[in-house]
């Protein structure tokens, strides 16, 4: 079933475009009534727990260290400000909101990180409890559409702020939360743009290893194991993740299957947000009220305003 929606998901988003995680997100929904039935519970669950640790371990495929490398110390240095930064702010929010800090830092992670990726490695390390698999979901939908939202407007305001064009690429990989839109935006501007977007971009999907084994660090008791399941110190999929990045590095993974690895870890990925969706309502939702979001749109709004400041005051 969690495949099912998935191929729909893909078929909507290849044909008429848009973003394919949130349409498997919509479509799981409307399939919510087939949450607790006995025959596709264990696949729901499998495809929502398994499925999404193999795709954010897969997504390593993407990365090289020579990549990193070549963005510079400079911008290097700001993207990582940022993102440390971005994830303090959306712990100070949660705290002054009252909500719970395991929301700050998820929210805060997608935002700085890669968007619904980051969402769902974040959440795989989390205390599993309903309204954290809530919380996920609604973090997933707003991340989405506001990174397809920032696809559109940031060009218009390098533009403003009359940055070159390789500036622009570091303010376009630097801030929008996807992938996919960070190439959007970044080639809409000019090749190179694009270009220097993408490697920015993936700095910051390497720094997801980092901050979940922190993240995975602070929710552990003294015994050892997390306040909720028992997921290992250091995650497997990290393991993985780390593996991928280090493989392809030197070489040993052949161009032809680069592509087919990252087409997997798009697959499971979308596969588990359908699976998310079918677990979840949208009752369930709406019950967590208007602080989520108004803690994702002021982590967007704060990090694009730092990475911004930062390169108007390097010049």
């Amino acid at each position: 079933m969690a495949t099912t929606i998935a191929l729909s998901a893909t078929f909507i988003s290849n044909s008429y475009g848009g973003p394919q995680l949130l349409y498997a997100l919509f479509f799981g929904l409307a399939f919510h009534f087939l949450a607790k039935d006995p025959t596709a519970q264990p696949g729901i669950e499998f495809c929502s727990k398994v499925l999404l640790r193999t795709g954010v371990a897969l997504l390593g495929v993407r990365i090289t260290f020579g990549q990193i490398a070549s963005i510079g110390i400079a911008p290097l240095a700001t993207v990582i400000c940022a993102l440390i930064t971005t994830l303090c702010f959306g712990y100070l929010l949660a705290r002054w909101l009252k909500r719970p800090v395991t929301e700050g830092l998820l929210s805060g992670g997608s935002v700085a990180i890669c968007g619904a990726s980051a969402a769902l490695a974040i959440s795989a390390v989390l205390p599993q409890t309903k309204e954290n698999e809530k919380f996920t979901l609604l973090t997933v939908v707003g991340v989405t559409t506001l990174s397809t939202l920032a696809m559109i407007v940031y060009p218009l305001v390098v533009n403003l702020l009359g940055l070159d064009m390789t500036e622009a690429g570091v303010f376009i990989g630097g801030t929008i939360h996807d992938v996919a839109q960070v190439v959007g935006a970044g080639y809409l501007i000019s090749n190179h743009t694009g270009d220097v977007a993408t490697f920015v971009k993936l700095t910051r999907v390497a720094c997801l290893v980092p901050v979940v084994l922190i993240v995975a660090i602070l929710f552990k008791n003294r015994n050892g194991k997390t306040e909720v399941g028992a997921p290992p110190l250091v995650p497997f999929f990290l393991i993985g993740f780390v593996w991928l990045v280090t493989a392809n590095s030197v070489g040993v993974i052949p161009h032809q299957a680069t592509s087919l690895i990252n087409d997997a870890s798009r697959a499971c990925l979308v596969t588990a947000i359908a699976a998310l969706g079918v677990k979840t309502s949208f009752q369930s939702l709406a019950s967590l009220g208007w602080r989520p979001v108004f803690m994702l749109a002021m982590e967007t709004v704060w990090i694009a305003m730092f990475v911004a400041c930062s390169l108007l005051l390097s010049r």
